[in-house]
């Protein structure tokens, strides 16, 4: 599958196609719960609600809104894909996970929720053919492809994984406390 053009999706999520490697996208999206599991299944319930810096999202709080962000373009494919000409509304995100409960949920039931979606997922895209992954339509007052939304997923999971990595895991071996 080749990457969506700039024409199949706005600029701004480029941030998140670029993250995509050049393999097939089935692929990539099977491996993403390994991949989350191996980087945050071995933490206390303790470093779970760790937050880097104050009036930040906690881990629970990042992989919630991985999940919430996914199940919202996923949707928004299929709606593309089955060709419904309604325009889909925006998602005003921190609004969405302050209404969330994910920071009272133990990581280890959301990172299976996050396997359960995307085995849903990849499923879904898997059984979209070419004429599919064309399609046209406008969701947050923005046009998209299937295709685009396949990629935005894709790279959306990647981005957080690697500010999890690189904003959080180095606190939580450290101890470090930003509230105190």
């Amino acid at each position: 599958m080749h990457r969506p053009d700039l024409g199949a999706h706005d600029a701004y999520y480029s941030t998140y196609i670029d993250r995509v490697p050049g393999r097939p996208m089935l692929e990539v999206m099977a491996e993403a719960a390994d991949a989350l599991d191996a980087l945050l299944g071995g933490l206390t319930l303790d470093e779970e609600t760790y937050a880097y810096a104050s009036g930040k999202w906690s881990i629970r709080d990042v992989v919630g809104h991985v999940i919430d962000t996914e199940r919202l373009f996923s949707y928004r494919a299929l709606h593309i894909a089955r060709a419904d000409p309604a325009e889909l509304p925006g998602m005003e995100q921190e609004l969405w996970a302050a209404a969330s409960n994910a920071n009272e949920r133990p990581l280890a039931d959301l990172l299976a929720e996050f396997r359960a979606l995307r085995t849903a997922n990849t499923a879904l895209f898997g059984s979209f053919d070419e004429a599919t992954f064309s399609r046209r339509g406008i969701a947050s007052e923005l046009e998209f492809t299937v295709r685009a939304l396949l990629y935005i997923i894709a790279g959306h999971e990647l981005h957080h994984r690697d500010v999890l990595e690189e904003l959080y895991l180095p606190g939580v071996a450290t101890g470090s406390d930003p509230h105190a």
